[in-house]
């Protein structure tokens, strides 16, 4: 399986790695870190694209909005200022599928043109314009479910059937991009672990992953230093890395083609040991 990015290709017959580069102040594991004298700052940015890059990975997701529960209210222009210079900065400098973790039609576009190869939302595109903005890009999707939004999302999430009720969410945003005139090759799934899904609902996704999308579409799963990994394990958020590894081995061989994660060098190890085992 093959997906175009722009002036990238992806080869999903192997599990890729997606680096994580939240802009924001305010993210649950990364937040500030890119930040110096009460602003972003590019070489911070760089260094941490750079990282993505030489441990392994071959996307960098850069996100401009925290979306954790409680987070603040980002307008757009926040988000803009946060994103656009991020992307054309990396796009300018290393060979890596930039991917922009956005809802947002106006970051869609600009970033688009600064060089992004990929849309990663969390709202799936539902926001007023955000499908038309992605369309026009021609770049490919990742639309990813949540019950409820951000700030209220892990209240009592409650589901009849998670795993139905997952698929049939991401397959009716499916039918969206299309109608949009996003063609069904250029759309991924994300299940969206812990966005509005308890530990229980959690863990039921991930035995049940190979359900979760149709064979011929890319799953993208992200379940790195989560807070369920917390819970389970009672460890904090810098403490969280073998059962990061776990989660990303135990995605992959499930059928998960994109691994996004905090800690690439660590995963890009795992999942080539995985592959190993498996080719044999």
């Amino acid at each position: 399986m093959k997906l175009n990015c722009g002036k990238h290709t992806l080869d999903l017959d192997r599990p890729q790695v997606m680096g994580i580069l939240n802009t924001t102040p305010d993210s649950f594991s990364d937040g500030g870190s890119y930040y110096a004298d009460g602003g972003l700052n590019l070489d911070l940015v760089l260094r941490r694209a750079q990282q993505v890059l030489e441990e392994g990975g071959t996307i960098v997701d850069i996100g401009g909005e925290s979306t954790r529960p409680g987070a603040a209210v980002v307008s757009e222009q926040q988000e803009l200022d946060r994103v656009v210079p991020a992307v054309e900065a990396i796009s300018q400098r290393f060979d890596l599928v930039i991917s922009v973790d956005t809802s947002t039609p106006a970051v869609i576009r600009e970033s688009a043109a600064a060089g992004a190869g990929l849309i990663n939302d969390v709202r799936a595109l539902t926001r007023t314009g955000a499908l038309e903005a992605a369309a026009a890009t021609g770049l490919p999707v990742c639309v990813m479910h949540m019950q409820g939004e951000p700030g209220t999302m892990q209240a009592s999430p409650e589901y009849a059937d998670v795993v139905g009720e997952v698929r049939a969410y991401l397959d009716a945003r499916l039918a969206a991009c299309e109608a949009a005139g996003i063609p069904r090759e250029k759309v991924i799934y994300d299940p969206g672990f812990g966005f509005g899904k308890n530990d229980e609902h959690n863990l039921e996704l991930l035995r049940r992953l190979p359900e979760l999308a149709p064979r011929d579409l890319p799953l993208l799963v992200g379940l790195s230093r989560k807070s369920m990994i917390g819970r389970l394990l009672d460890r904090g958020v810098d403490e969280r890395l073998p059962g990061s590894l776990a989660l990303a081995m135990l995605s992959a061989q499930r059928g998960a083609h994109i691994i996004r994660v905090h800690d690439v060098a660590a995963t890009v190890d795992v999942l080539k040991l995985q592959q190993l085992v498996d080719r044999a």
